[in-house]
């Protein structure tokens, strides 16, 4: 038997067992008038002479009948609901077509006498539309910012001039380079910007160059055409300049980028369109870089091993985040929010610091900066038993203090003095701000209205206050 045989034979089969397993079949020719109607049909359609229907208008035996429209159109309507008199019908019709292709007629199909035999595929169906709105919303949340500037912990003279210079980046629409130590809050800038510009509603997408092997970094950036090669998605995948599509594209660790990849990157910023790996098709992009790393970029200019064009163009606006060890008045602060960050999310009772435990923290040159302070604190507090954090709690997981640096801390020994004076001068301010308001002004600090009240009695404010 050949292949047309067995086609054939299928056709004739799946017409004859629909026939038989449906409610109700019917055949149309080229003009729509009805040339067959199977046995059931009739019944429900309240059809007592089943020959008188030959010959005439579909419309004329079946009123809201669409066959016509398929004859005509060519085009099959795979499931409708179609009303007739006070009950309601599931069907389905398809066109049919002669061996050239033309469309001499149509069959119709009743699926089911009351649309409720639906109701499990229906009710799949939403559960599979809820699962895709819930998945989707998660992704919008996980692309939307966790940071502002409330976030970045601090009131000292740098932090205070980093905290005004990222506030007029994020008013424009220009390339941020931040340059920084690691563990310095790049990152947490990077988001604050975003969060207030006019693309805060628009995705955040960050990328962690140092973190993506090389030869995957073309296609994380500019995503990958279906079936590009063997093994890659059917359906293709967008690369993070697709996602962040009218947001914020945040590169850290730029340093690393290959020298291949940052022409890549140029072009992409100079005509604002990509390629997809595998394709030919330019995508056009509207996408703000944010740029940081730890890496001296103008010195690897000079060096050769990152492209000054490239340089240029990221560098437009430029923000330096200082280290821990350059802004000893935020110590303090910081260390307050870190400790109370800490006991939430640990599940332990709410603990403090005491000015010992505060001196030994400044007694450390922090070359790991807030990151390294987080780490340090949270061993601390996992092994005290007490409900403040001491200088003997802290020995416990700091390195020891440089022989080196003994005379010079001697001479220092009223730092956590100097510490405090400017705590106390940056409550006061923050207070002077908020008009006496002390929520507004804890938030202004980036600490708990608990913790204000307690550095406000201990340093004395409501005195100075008065």
């Amino acid at each position: 038997m050949t292949s047309d045989d067995l086609r054939e034979l299928a056709s004739q089969s799946l017409l004859s067992h629909f026939a038989d397993l449906c409610e109700g079949a019917v055949i149309v020719d080229a003009d729509a008038n009805v040339v067959w109607m199977n046995d059931q049909y009739p019944a429900h359609l309240k059809i007592r002479d089943l020959a008188a229907t030959i010959g005439r208008p579909v419309e004329e035996v079946i009123p809201n009948s669409l066959m016509r429209q398929v004859v005509h159109s060519g085009q099959p309507i795979m499931l409708d609901i179609m009303d007739f008199g006070q009950e309601s019908f599931v069907v389905t019709r398809l066109p049919l077509r002669d061996a050239e292709g033309k469309v001499v007629g149509a069959v119709g199909f009743m699926l089911y006498d009351d649309p409720r035999h639906l109701l499990p595929v229906v009710s799949r169906y939403q559960r599979l539309r809820a699962d895709l709105a819930d998945a989707e919303r998660r992704l919008a949340d996980a692309r939307r910012t966790k940071y502002t500037f409330s976030s970045f912990v601090g009131s000292g003279t740098a932090c205070a001039e980093l905290k005004q210079a990222a506030r007029r980046a994020a008013r424009t629409s220009s390339s941020v380079l931040i340059l920084g130590e690691t563990g310095t809050g790049k990152e947490l800038l990077a988001q604050a910007i975003h969060a207030a510009s006019p693309r805060a509603n628009a995705p955040f997408v960050a990328v962690n160059i140092a973190a993506v092997p090389e030869t995957l970094l073309e296609a994380e950036f500019f995503g990958v055409a279906a079936g590009a090669y063997t093994g890659a998605d059917k359906r293709g995948r967008d690369g993070k300049f697709k996602l962040a599509d009218g947001g914020t594209l945040f590169l850290d660790e730029i340093g690393d980028m290959s020298l291949a990849l940052q022409a890549k990157l140029l072009r992409v910023l100079q005509e604002r369109e990509f390629e997809p790996v595998g394709s030919n098709r330019l995508m056009a992009v509207d996408v703000r870089i944010i740029a940081a790393t730890s890496r001296d970029l103008e010195k690897m200019v000079a060096d050769g091993q990152f492209r000054a064009d490239l340089y240029y163009r990221l560098n437009v606006i430029t923000l330096n985040t200082p280290a821990l060890r350059e802004r000893p008045e935020d110590m303090g602060l910081l260390a307050d929010f870190l400790i109370e960050q800490i006991c939430r999310q640990q599940g332990i009772t709410l603990h403090g610091i005491s000015t010992a435990g505060l001196n030994r923290l400044l007694q450390h040159d922090w070359p790991g900066n807030v990151r390294e302070l987080a780490n340090v604190l949270e061993r601390a507090l996992l092994m005290s038993d007490g409900e403040m954090l001491d200088s003997a709690d802290l020995d416990r997981v700091m390195p020891k203090i440089k022989a080196s640096l003994v005379p010079a801390l001697a001479n220092a020994l009223g730092i956590a003095e100097v510490v405090a004076q400017a705590e106390r001068q940056a409550i006061l301010a923050a207070l002077r701000i908020c008009a006496g308001n002390k929520a507004q002004a804890a938030r202004l600090l980036g600490i708990s209205r608990a913790a204000l009240y307690e550095k406000i009695a201990a340093l004395g404010v409501d005195a100075e206050l008065a």
